[in-house]
């Protein structure tokens, strides 16, 4: 007898979290990563005006959001070309085509070059986002009411 869940996948919100992945993945992969720079010079004077106790080191924050984030998006970026690349040759396709090369094609344009039917372009793009789901751990589930 089968195991009975509590929970469902909530396709919508997974769906989203893995397209909001693919697009980071592209604009990563077109622009690389653009480095924030401060704003102002801060001034090593002293302020007599408020003691807070508080040290505000803004060349520093910088520097460590910096250094962060592009690791942060190297990693994320690698995860998700690994994750498309244990995919099959068409959900692949798909997913290359639709999501990580350029930004304004759709899915008409791509299961039109593809020469499939719709369904089952739509069928193939269904089983290549769930599993991109689940391998990048981006899957979102739902308590079953029902």
């Amino acid at each position: 007898m089968g195991q009975l869940s509590i929970f469902k996948l909530d396709e919508k919100e997974t769906w989203r979290r893995v397209e909001e992945r693919l697009e980071s993945a592209r604009l990563y992969k077109r622009f690389g990563f653009i480095r924030r720079e401060i704003k102002n010079t801060p001034s090593y004077e002293p302020k007599e005006f408020g003691n807070t106790n508080a040290i505000s080191k803004p060349c520093e924050d910088v520097a460590i959001w910096n250094v962060d984030r592009e690791e942060q998006l190297q990693r994320d970026y690698s995860q998700v070309m690994s994750a498309v690349g244990k995919l099959s040759r068409i959900q692949k396709h798909i997913i290359d085509e639709r999501y990580l090369n350029d930004e304004d094609v759709t899915d008409i344009n791509v299961y039109v070059e593809m020469h499939m039917s719709e369904r089952s372009y739509y069928y193939a793009k269904s089983k290549a986002m769930n599993r991109l789901a689940f391998a990048l751990r981006l899957e979102v589930f739902s308590e079953d009411t029902a």
